[in-house]
């Protein structure tokens, strides 16, 4: 579809300068009727492709700056006041195949974090999205003090490949995260480095998706119980 916007209105600026050239080429000849009309349409062809091809470049920009994608799957069951079974699932991503994963946590909240890495916005028009890589899903109590002293659930979530916009590390221990952050003066396309989170309530029964956009992760319920639990809206933090 990028590529759409930009091939159909250079066809029609190639035929509008055909036609143009040749209305001028008729006029030098005395052709003043066909002269007078070959350049007026060739001009208007040439006006018409600069305006197609300047609304599909706000398509675009609009798409890429709006771009957003699923990266994980949160199903709960609850096991005992205040203690839950979070069933993980994550995408295929790159070359890595899907995965999913069952983790006991306490609390009356799950969150998930993740770092990502945000690219500047002419680097995600032409096509580079945030890359992230999950980090760990933990528990969270909505009282303070019970956050202060109770049971504590955290456990740390592997991530994908590069190739699947997941930062990973490769086998020479070298990640696209750790070049970014540590050569981000010499690359202008990097925006930012920065950790995220999103975080829901967890219910009996309830299920989420976490989804990661140009500028972090955001969380949505996919079912009634997750509605019901979350009144209808999303929570997120950077």
């Amino acid at each position: 579809m990028f590529w759409w916007w930009w091939i159909a209105p250079t066809a029609v600026a190639v035929i509008g300068v055909i036609i143009l050239f040749a209305g001028l080429g008729s006029l030098f000849k005395g052709k003043l009727f066909g002269g007078f009309f070959g350049t007026v349409g060739g001009a208007a062809l040439l006006g018409l492709a600069l305006s197609a091809a300047l609304l599909g470049q706000n398509v675009q920009t609009y798409q890429r700056l709006t771009y957003e994608r699923p990266v994980a799957t949160l199903s709960i069951r609850q096991l005992a006041p205040q203690y839950f079974e979070v069933v993980v699932a994550q995408p295929a991503a790159g070359d890595l195949p899907a995965r999913t994963a069952v983790y006991p946590v306490n609390g009356d909240e799950w969150r998930m974090e993740a770092q990502v890495l945000k690219w500047k916005p002419w680097a995600n028009v032409v096509g580079l999205d945030s890359q992230y890589r999950l980090d760990r899903l933990s528990g969270r109590y909505q009282n303070i003090e019970q956050e202060r002293t109770g049971a504590r659930s955290v456990h740390a979530l592997s991530g994908g490949d590069d190739n699947g916009g997941v930062l990973e590390y490769v086998p020479w221990n070298l990640s696209v995260w750790d070049v970014a952050r540590k050569y981000r003066r010499y690359i202008d396309a990097v925006d930012t480095l920065y950790g995220s989170a999103a975080y829901m309530p967890m219910a009996n029964g309830a299920t989420y998706e976490v989804w990661i956009t140009q500028s972090g992760l955001i969380a949505r319920p996919t079912n009634d119980a997750a509605r019901a639990a979350s009144a209808g809206g999303f929570i997120r933090v950077n």
